[in-house]
């Protein structure tokens, strides 16, 4: 690219309608000249080519993507992870704000990854390394879209549960157990004081386990747990599929009782999800597979904060996310923002319920609620509850015990000289 070219590739931001661009967070590492790099960045994702040979034309003024703020954060001797490729020069760490003219793609999920998280992002000439950081949607762009159906407060209507957090319960063993014998495992963590007792995410419609003889059962199992405590309850079905068998799958757990969905959002993608958003009658509830394939790495990749942003927008009312402590590998202030993404405005959005989970029992609930802030979110132990040396029922029993003192302001050990499944936790 000559001088003149570079140019029409960089913008302030008073000289564009915001209302057309979703603004993007781009952490790069650029080879050689930046300017040139970042022109071909911004080329390489909206309008590459600009015009065709022979004629007097320009279409990146309406098409191009255009740099809005640029910042050298360190010269690097060499690159953060190596990467087989063709330039040569200094080595920059930058912060970049681009504009991109939604436009170029429309309300369309895939179309909106595709470009800028494609091809042109990340094969990008001079920029060998890039992470997304964030994404900022014009409240003309989100009107494009639904958003949750049901959200927190669709959810608390559910279960009549307000005030405090939402406890959901993982059964486990996770893989073999029959549908009789998951039935009867998620009935007593009902009768416990369990919110939500869900499938696990790798729990499939398998020959030992269909979804129709499992949701059959849990159906039956959640109405009977409905009668004996007088508490709402909800069954959260796992109907991850090929993509043509999910809302038959949606059909056929939904008519069984299953009163929530699970979803593996990104193995069926963010597209499938906005499908079934339009389609059905119950809550639907994103699991983290397949994300942190995009977002472990610091300085690589899509930040775990735009994925999330990304599920809010398909319409899911709750997203459960990798959580706090060492099991999820995922820094506290990362899950903070992943909090804040479920929580915080965002166009005319119903607010997903936030559900960060790893590893978690009653011993980690008041950790939890102390570094969400609230108590809009979802808790969601495993073998904390279904691991409980006095069965499900008393697991769950200790997580609500867990709450009561903390609602007290009591210790837990002061709370467990008078209640015998927390005490067993806590001794475990």
């Amino acid at each position: 690219m000559n001088a003149e070219d570079i140019n029409d590739f960089f913008a302030d931001r008073d000289q564009l309608d915001m209302a057309d661009y979703l603004e993007l967070e781009y952490y790069l590492e650029c080879i050689g000249d930046i300017e040139t790099a970042l022109a071909h960045f911004c080329s390489e994702q909206s309008t590459a080519q600009w015009r065709r040979v022979g004629f007097d034309e320009d279409f990146r003024k309406l098409y191009g993507a255009k740099v809005l703020s640029w910042q050298v954060l360190e010269e690097l001797a060499e690159l953060s992870y190596p990467v087989e490729q063709a330039e040569v020069g200094k080595i920059h760490a930058c912060r970049v704000t681009v504009a991109h003219p939604h436009r170029n793609f429309g309300p369309k999920l895939p179309n909106l990854i595709t470009a800028v998280c494609g091809e042109g992002t990340f094969f990008t000439p001079g920029i060998p390394l890039v992470k997304l950081l964030d994404i900022s949607f014009p409240d003309e762009y989100l009107a494009g879209f639904e958003g949750p159906k049901f959200g927190i407060e669709g959810i608390r209507d559910m279960l009549g549960a307000y005030n405090r957090p939402i406890f959901f319960g993982v059964v486990k063993p996770n893989i073999g157990l029959q549908p009789e014998h998951f039935a009867e495992i998620a009935y007593q963590s009902w009768l416990g004081g369990l919110d939500v007792a869900k499938d696990d995410e790798m729990l499939a419609d398998v020959p030992w386990s269909t979804i129709g003889r499992r949701s059959e059962l849990l159906g039956k199992a959640r109405l009977d747990a409905e009668k004996q405590t007088g508490d709402k309850k909800i069954y959260l079905s796992n109907i991850t599929d090929e993509i043509d068998k999910m809302v038959e799958q949606h059909d056929i757990a939904v008519a069984n009782g299953a009163n929530a969905l699970l979803i593996n959002t990104f193995p069926v993608g963010l597209s499938a999800v906005r499908m079934l958003r339009k389609h059905t009658k119950v809550p639907l509830i994103g699991h983290f597979p397949f994300i942190a394939a995009f977002a472990r790495l610091e300085k690589y990749g899509v930040h775990t904060k735009v994925i999330t942003k990304l599920q809010r927008l398909a319409g899911l009312d709750a997203i459960i996310m990798p959580g706090f402590g060492n099991r999820m590998m995922t820094p506290e202030q990362e899950v903070r923002e992943n909090v804040e993404v479920c929580l915080g405005e965002m166009g005319s959005f119903k607010r997903s319920l936030p559900v960060p989970g790893g590893s978690d029992s009653a011993l980690t609930l008041e950790t939890v609620c102390r570094k969400v802030g609230s108590v809009d979110f979802g808790f969601v132990p495993g073998r904390g509850i279904f691991g409980h040396p006095m069965g499900p029922k008393a697991g769950a029993s200790s997580i609500r015990q867990a709450w009561e003192a903390i609602e007290k302001g009591v210790s837990l050990d002061a709370y467990a000289e008078t209640h015998p499944e927390l005490r067993v936790m806590l001794d475990k």
